[in-house]
């Protein structure tokens, strides 16, 4: 952890070229999936041209989660092998397609699993994009700051997505809520994965990494065992495999609260003075989501000095469950937008320290391949809890016995991180000393 003055080396890390060109590569595409992911939620879910269910509502976060889980297994030896800069442009270039092809699908009023594959391809490679990205970062900041710039750079980023989920729906407003203004209002996702492209391009060749290639000859074999290699890595480091568990639950009672918000804006919850039920009600919740995102990229780092990482964790599990049960389980709308403050705050508290200990604690030959086991575990999490609750939940959101569960899963999550973080292992040095760019 680095002991300087905090802001001083953000600043520093801000005037690094190399660092402000893969954090503005980030920033634009993370714009774009904001857009693109608010565009498709609006098409999907808030369409009057369109009746949508608990179900299928499931179904649409499956299309935007589970891609990484489908090709995590694949794309981390990828990231190992190929040019990461050479990744990060051409995986923009076919994302920008993918959107297109998404696009034209809801203006032709396509739906089901038409539209869910374009989408879960447009997802992947966005998820492969957002792994590549955070493999690289370590090249081109020193090895002392990685944690700070993994929390600038993944906190900013998140913000940016959040703006972007607001474009969207001020574009909505401009283009209509039906499928052709659905559509329009999409397409503007293209434009930031064509700006990463650019701004991806501009780096040197190799200078993203990976420095050291522990592939085999054929790609195939190289791929095939991606996933296997990813566990093994992160087994043998106890603080990424604790740090999994806590996230993996978090994640898990996050999924089940998330669809349930979702069917609360659209089925129960009234307009209530400046609070909004409907798509501008979920604007707010993303919105009081991205505050808290930012905010906890603000502390993160001095959280962890001042109280060390296990109690950092640990605490914000705490929150997230008093949160959920105090916040949460009344649903009231106004409490709903402090309670989604509250559990994304902590949340990312916990993911920073999860991505912080996969760029320190893994050697940079198998840091691609753990990060895409991280994202596809993640993610499979999330859509697990979110469709079993599907199953279970009431129509209109009310099902107060799922924000029990919830609330119990952030508390299983603070025994297993304790359980895990106690097993001895022997972690990775770091064999590759990374390289300014």
């Amino acid at each position: 952890m680095v002991r300087v003055g905090e802001r001083g080396q953000v600043r520093g890390l801000v005037r690094d070229p190399s660092f402000r060109r893969l954090l503005f590569t980030r920033f634009a595409a993370q714009w774009g999936d904001g857009v693109f992911r608010a565009g498709l939620a609006g098409a999907v879910l808030f369409n009057p041209e369109r009746a949508t269910d608990p179900l299928a509502i499931a179904e649409g976060f499956a299309a935007l989660l589970l891609p990484y889980s489908l090709v995590g297994p694949f794309a981390g030896a990828l990231l190992d092998r190929w040019d990461r800069r050479r990744v990060l442009v051409f995986a923009n270039l076919g994302r920008a397609v993918a959107i297109v092809a998404s696009v034209v699908a809801v203006g032709a009023g396509v739906g089901g699993i038409g539209l869910f594959s374009l989408a879960l391809l447009a997802e992947g490679i966005s998820r492969f994009i957002g792994s590549g990205l955070s493999a690289a970062l370590p090249h081109v900041v020193e090895p002392r700051a990685v944690v700070s710039a993994n929390a600038v750079a993944a906190t900013l980023g998140s913000a940016i997505a959040v703006v972007g989920g607001g474009c969207a729906i001020g574009l909505r407003a401009v283009f209509g809520s039906g499928d052709v203004g659905s559509a329009e209002t999409t397409a503007f996702a293209a434009a930031g994965a064509l700006v990463s492209a650019l701004l991806a391009h501009r780096f040197a060749k190799g200078v993203l990494g990976p420095t050291v290639v522990d592939e085999p000859t054929n790609p195939v074999v190289a791929v095939a065992r991606g996933l296997a290699d990813g566990a093994r890595h992160a087994w043998r480091a106890p603080r990424v495999t604790a740090g999994f568990v806590a996230l993996f639950a978090h994640r898990a009672a996050y999924g089940i609260s998330l669809l349930l918000s979702v069917l609360l804006m659209r089925n129960y919850f009234a307009d209530d003075g400046i609070f909004r039920a409907g798509l501008p009600g979920l604007g707010q919740l993303v919105a009081c989501a991205g505050a808290g995102i930012l905010v906890a990229g603000l502390v993160t780092a001095r959280l962890i000095r001042s109280l060390g990482r296990t109690q950092a964790v640990l605490g914000s599990l705490l929150v997230s469950a008093v949160a959920q049960a105090a916040l949460g389980l009344p649903m009231l709308l106004p409490l709903a937008l402090i309670a989604s403050f509250l559990i994304m705050g902590t949340g990312q508290v916990v993911k920073l320290s999860v991505d912080s200990s996969v760029q320190l604690d893994i050697a940079d030959e198998a840091r691609g391949r753990v990060f895409a086991l991280y994202d596809t575990l993640f993610n499979i999490t999330q859509v697990a809890a979110v469709s079993l609750a599907a199953l279970f939940v009431k129509d209109n959101g009310y099902s107060p016995e799922l924000m029990v569960v919830a609330t119990a899963l952030y508390l299983l999550g603070g025994a297993g991180y304790l359980l895990a973080r106690r097993r001895h292992g022997d972690s990775l040095p770091q064999t590759v000393e990374p390289k300014r760019g």
